[in-house]
């Protein structure tokens, strides 16, 4: 097939929706997971939110069967890539091309490590954004990424028709 010929697409029917009874199970999960690590946030006065965990709380709460929202992925790709981005930051240079190359790499160390978690590819791009430091990596990124797997594990297996997680390790 030529090369411009693909942009059309294959011509596959738009899935259709789901229950309005699922989707009101997936906004309350999504609410839950969301209001959880806002109040922590509020209450204790750290900063528990990143930006790339609205997506992850996405993939949890909608997709808690594909691999990339198992716990494995979730705090490892977060880990990970937050890593990666803040020894480029800190280590190689705060420029936009340093940046470019922390993505790539965090990309493929989650694809090396087996925990790819899409959301957490935002995370090296947010990193050079705020001027993250060290701690960044604990607070907001591991913490928070713990607290979200907690939330979907303990509300998904609310569901007759869901059980969370597919595995851990």
């Amino acid at each position: 097939m030529p090369y411009f010929k693909k942009f059309k697409g294959l011509s596959a029917p738009t899935p259709s929706a789901p229950p309005l009874q699922q989707i009101g199970f997936i906004w309350l999960g999504a609410f839950l997971a969301a209001a959880l690590i806002g109040f922590l946030a509020y209450y204790t006065e750290q900063p528990l939110i990143l930006g790339s965990f609205g997506a992850s709380i996405f993939v949890l709460f909608i997709l808690p069967d594909t691999p990339f929202a198992q716990p494995r992925n979730v705090i490892g790709g977060h880990f990970v890539s937050t890593f990666i981005g803040l020894v480029f930051f800190h280590l190689v240079s705060p420029e936009w091309w340093s940046m470019a190359l922390s993505l790539a790499t965090a990309l493929s160390f989650m694809q090396l490590l087996r925990v790819p978690h899409p959301p957490a590819g935002s995370n090296p791009f947010i990193v050079f954004l705020i001027a993250a430091s060290w701690e960044f990596l604990f607070i907001p990124t591991l913490i928070g990424s713990i607290l979200l797997v907690l939330a979907a594990l303990f509300y998904n297996n609310l569901s007759k028709e869901r059980s969370y997680p597919k595995y851990w390790l």
